[in-house]
């Protein structure tokens, strides 16, 4: 059998791709259609706390539908500037005008690492609509950062200055990097 090394879980992935036994039947009758997954985030749920940790602003924002070519990387003009930077306190001031991406959608990146732009990498990403009180008292933003194999998480305190490196990934349109 041309085919005999594929085990019976590798053939019912393939049915499922096609859409089930009904895709299949059009792809052997020559109407294939494409299915176009698409990939919800909730960010109205409880984002993940580290332990010791609180939240101390959560900005829920509904269901979002996960398309890099609509999620903007946001530096002030501040940032912008070489050389430059923004205190975090103040840096969350500016952002109140802008739809900041919370913690849920860093998490779910974190489990799809896939579906993190290339060009991301170089750049800590913050995710400024969950602001956290970390078990030492500070408050913080926590960011996605390529660790060189893979992608990781950390956090800021916002008593640190923000420089060009430091986006704040936001829906729709913002001032881009």
């Amino acid at each position: 059998m041309k085919y005999g090394a594929l085990t019976l879980g590798q053939v019912e992935a393939i049915i499922n791709k096609l859409g089930g036994m009904d895709g299949v039947k059009r792809f052997l009758s020559s109407q294939p259609e494409a299915v176009v997954r698409t990939h919800i985030i909730n960010c109205d749920v409880d984002p993940f706390v580290p332990k010791g940790w609180k939240v101390e602003e959560h900005i829920k924002g509904g269901e979002l539908e996960w398309d890099p070519n609509k999620i903007q990387l946001y530096l002030s003009l501040n940032q912008q500037r070489s050389g430059h930077y923004v205190e975090g306190h103040r840096l969350r001031e500016e952002l109140k005008s802008q739809s900041v991406l919370n913690a849920n959608v860093l998490d779910y990146l974190l489990k799809n690492p896939h579906f993190i732009p290339e060009e991301w990498k170089g750049k800590t990403v913050f995710f400024w609509g969950t602001i956290y009180r970390h078990s030492n008292g500070n408050l913080c933003v926590r960011c996605l950062y390529w660790r060189g194999d893979d992608w990781g998480w950390s956090c800021y305190w916002l008593d640190y200055d923000w420089d060009s490196d430091n986006p704040a990934a936001t829906a729709g349109t913002a001032s881009a990097t």
